[in-house]
């Protein structure tokens, strides 16, 4: 039976879109596979890793009959990508395989029950909704994202938090020793928003987040995200993303944001990362420490190993006010101006014990805090 005559692109792309998530090796060996379904000239596919799914379509399928089976997804990938573009290719279904065709060329790979594929059953209900260009979301994801922790005990840090409310869309990040703020608000052109009460707040998983960056594109088309107490729900284009939420208490992100700093300083950021970056060289993967002296007009930046080794760099800042000595994670604020694009960012200082507050040119709405390190 042939489900699906196409050019090699035409296949790779929903391939490529599902695969993200599935892993090669898994306890439950059909989570490696990827679930294709066909219904008269539509066929989907779709992956999953029971706490996440992914699906997309394309009328690509041929004949009226339809047909689902599951077929290791990373090998599908692989032969798809080893084939030329043209011509183009058949895949067809019998006997339990499905087997592929271009040319001379052919390949038969083993499936597995459809009806045993577990996926993940959509929420009844999403009483908070939010509707905005795919870039917007893309751009307030891309500045929060860095600072979310990775496998870390406190489980309600290993993703990024949303918060919906009548008027905008807050994402923060935090591990515990730095924190990400953005926002979108309503008056944004092309952002709408509808919300059952006044606010919801939910903990998006890490691997949902990262997956939303490498499938959002950077254009003016629109993606919807849908909130329900377990769930949130991505849709865009012909894509759907499903993912369950993390449940605990986020921080507080508010009481974090410092608001009293007086020591303001603007510096230049590619002049800044580039100092960062040289002097990072002389620490140690364990003690990543780098001392900011900071007095008028002037910003120090050094950093010392346990070889008695050392780097010091002093870069032009505006700045007027009384001398600070300060210490950070060096990566910490590489990743922050790593991922910004103005060309001046503001920091914000009280004293050598106290957290710092980074704020971009650019985006009003952006807020980093870094907590200081004894040097």
């Amino acid at each position: 039976m042939i489900l699906i005559k196409a050019q090699r692109d035409a296949l790779l792309k929903p391939l490529q879109t599902v695969t993200g998530i599935v892993e090669r090796r898994h306890t439950l060996p059909i989570l490696s596979n990827v679930l294709i379904s066909k219904n008269h000239q539509n066929v989907s596919f779709c992956s999953t890793d029971i706490e996440m799914q992914i699906r997309t379509s394309s009328d690509m399928a041929l004949g009226d009959e339809p047909l689902s089976t599951t077929v290791a997804a990373r090998k599908l990938l692989d032969i798809l990508r080893a084939l030329p573009e043209q011509p183009e290719i058949t895949v067809s279904y019998s006997n339990k395989k499905l087997s592929l065709a271009q040319g001379k060329a052919k390949f038969s790979l083993q499936t597995l029950p459809a009806e045993d594929f577990p996926t993940v059953v959509a929420a009844d209900q999403y009483p908070a909704s939010i509707t905005l260009p795919q870039r917007t979301l893309k751009q307030l994801l891309h500045l929060v994202h860095f600072a979310m922790a990775q496998q870390d005990i406190r489980y309600y840090l290993n993703g990024l938090l949303l918060v919906i409310d009548q008027s905008s869309l807050k994402a923060v990040a935090t591990d515990g020793h730095r924190l990400a703020f953005s926002a979108v608000t309503q008056d944004t052109k092309e952002v709408e928003i509808k919300i059952n009460g006044e606010r919801q707040e939910v903990i998006i998983p890490r691997k949902a987040i990262i997956e939303c960056q490498r499938l959002l594109d950077d254009s003016d088309s629109l993606v919807t995200i849908e909130l329900a107490s377990n769930q949130a729900r991505f849709r865009f284009g012909q894509v759907e993303l499903l993912s369950k939420l993390i449940e605990g208490k986020f921080p507080d992100y508010q009481r974090v944001i410092p608001t009293q700093h007086q020591k303001i300083v603007a510096i230049r950021r590619e002049l800044f990362l580039g100092a960062l970056q040289r002097a990072a060289i002389l620490t140690t993967d364990k003690f990543k420490g780098v001392r900011l002296t900071l007095s008028a007009g002037s910003l120090k930046i050094s950093s010392t190993n346990a070889e008695q080794e050392e780097a010091s760099d002093d870069i032009e800042v505006a700045y007027e006010g009384e001398s600070v000595d300060i210490g950070f994670n060096v990566q910490y604020l590489i990743d922050v101006l790593s991922n910004l694009k103005s060309d001046v960012v503001h920091i914000a200082l009280q004293d050598p014990n106290a957290s710092a507050l980074i704020t971009s040119e650019n985006d009003p709405e952006f807020k980093y805090v870094v907590m200081p390190m004894r040097i």
